[in-house]
């Protein structure tokens, strides 16, 4: 394998936020990264030395842009994995491997993946028509989920009854039980080829309910130890069986009876990982890259206590991108902001992050609901 701090050449699918923060890192690295994503305005393209603006579900264009880089990573999850599998035959390495892409882009597959290695999860059928929803085998409430394609919640629709049946999904889906959860959790594992395998401490989040995505994230948490262990534990477990390479977000519940319950996952950077830039010893993106070079893990201990908002586009507003009150949280010692590069707004897109970190928690939460409730995207 080519030295990854000169020579190799690394290809990532997709050009937005996760993509512009691994390219941040990489820097440090002296890596040569090459971007494709369709949209020519996305948040890599200056920052990149080479950006193709093109197709990440054409067969052709992903494998034509493969086929010039040594080791491809992906930032998200909707890509063209039948030229994946072939790139990996010709000698590319593809890092997560393509079929666990393939299995993560179908969450009747995710869910049959947990079933068949004993990981906790919600009851669940896999639907394949809207007749199938008449008889169901899972009472109300349930939670119906599109099989494919579903993101930030969208694809997620809550059947609270009979009168809800006519607005579900025709498309192929699942639909698993409603968890009452007490808390949102969640754990990202690192893997690289070697096999070694470390873990960030755990997090809890918190999810606009309109956008159904995380809003406010808290790190580390203060749940019972034996929570973390377990949660720890089964986050490992599900990157060992999948011998992934990479790095792998693990969405969680915590149910009323103190029970974790696995949601969904992310092979990749992901948003309950964000405030590890500067909440932690290492940062997920500094780990993605060691896992996928086959370099030692890092040190995944937390150096504060780090709460993570997210700025998200005001609802109404739809334009070029105006950051209300930014002056106001810039004042604040321990706030960090990330803008994304995005120069248009609209409601609920994902325009930044704002990571407050201090040694006294509550004052760093109570930073954090300031920041929330002043920094506003608007247009």
């Amino acid at each position: 394998m080519k030295a990854f701090y000169g020579d190799l050449r690394l290809g990532i699918l997709g050009g937005g936020q996760l993509g512009r923060m691994l390219i941040q890192q990489a820097i440090n690295y002296n890596v040569t990264i090459k971007i494709l994503d369709p949209d020519r305005e996305a948040p890599c393209r200056k920052l990149c030395d080479e950006f193709t603006v093109g197709s990440l579900s054409d067969y052709e264009t992903v494998y034509n842009f493969g086929k010039n880089v040594d080791l491809l990573t992906i930032e998200i999850e909707k890509v063209n994995v039948d030229a994946l599998e072939q790139l990996e035959k010709e000698g590319v390495q593809v890092y997560p491997q393509s079929r666990i892409i393939r299995l993560i882009q179908d969450k009747g597959l995710q869910k049959q993946f947990f079933k068949e290695n004993g990981i906790p999860t919600a009851d669940f059928q896999i639907i394949s028509s809207p007749q199938q929803l008449q008889q169901s085998l899972i009472p109300f409430p349930y939670i119906q989920k599109l099989r494919r394609d579903g993101y930030d919640g969208k694809g997620v629709y809550k059947v609270a009854d009979e009168s809800y049946l006519p607005g579900a999904f025709k498309e192929p889906s699942l639909i698993e039980k409603w968890v009452d959860f007490e808390k949102e959790i969640g754990v990202i594992v690192a893997r690289n080829e070697n096999g070694d395998i470390s873990a960030f401490p755990l997090v809890e989040m918190e999810f606009n309910p309109e956008a159904n995505l995380v809003e406010f994230l808290i790190s580390p948490s203060t749940l019972p130890f034996e929570v973390h262990q377990q949660a720890e534990q089964i986050a490992k477990k599900i990157a060992e069986s999948l011998k992934i390479v990479g790095l792998l977000a693990v969405e969680m519940f915590l149910d009323k009876n103190g029970k974790i319950l696995v949601n969904e996952l992310a092979p990749r950077p992901h948003n309950s990982g964000h405030q590890t830039i500067e909440g932690n010893v290492v940062s997920q993106f500094e780990q993605h890259l060691r896992a996928i070079f086959n370099q030692p893990l890092g040190d995944t201990a937390c150096l504060n206590n780090a709460i993570m908002v997210n700025v998200l586009g005001e609802a109404g507003y739809e334009g070029p991108a105006v950051y209300q009150g930014i002056e106001k949280i810039l004042k604040l010692s321990g706030v960090y902001v990330h803008l994304y590069g995005k120069a248009l707004t609209k409601p609920f897109r994902k325009m930044g992050h704002v990571t407050i970190v201090d040694a006294d928690r509550e004052k760093a939460i109570e930073k954090a609901r300031f920041v929330q409730k002043t920094l506003k995207v608007i247009s």
